[in-house]
């Protein structure tokens, strides 16, 4: 019996992080291109991405500090949690670090 709970929490337990991020999509790379309206990253495989900006996107910096969109330029290395809309990503939170810094932000 206790082997079957733990085999059971150990399932939960890792199920979880899968499940902290829903249906978000994560976009990994370093920035081409900046508007207001969305950014183009280029990912690790060569691809361009396009991701809409929104009102409610929050800015962050690498070490976890409030920014704002004016602080995000291209070339800095990006991390963007964003919710499919149909065929758009919509960035929820964009945390970058800053141009010329090789650590890519934690995700």
């Amino acid at each position: 019996m206790k082997l079957r709970f733990i085999v059971l929490l150990l399932t939960v337990l890792l199920a979880l992080p899968a499940l902290a991020h829903g249906d978000k999509k994560h976009v990994i790379g370093t920035i081409e291109k900046i508007s207001p309206e969305s950014v183009i990253v280029k990912t690790q495989d060569g691809k361009s991405v396009e991701v809409k900006l929104a009102p409610t996107t929050v800015y962050v910096t690498n070490d976890g500090k409030p920014a704002k969109f004016a602080d995000v330029a291209v070339g800095q290395r990006v991390v963007i949690h964003a919710t499919p809309k149909g065929t758009e990503l919509i960035a929820d939170e964009l945390k970058f670090a800053a141009a010329g810094n090789t650590a890519a932000p934690a995700r």
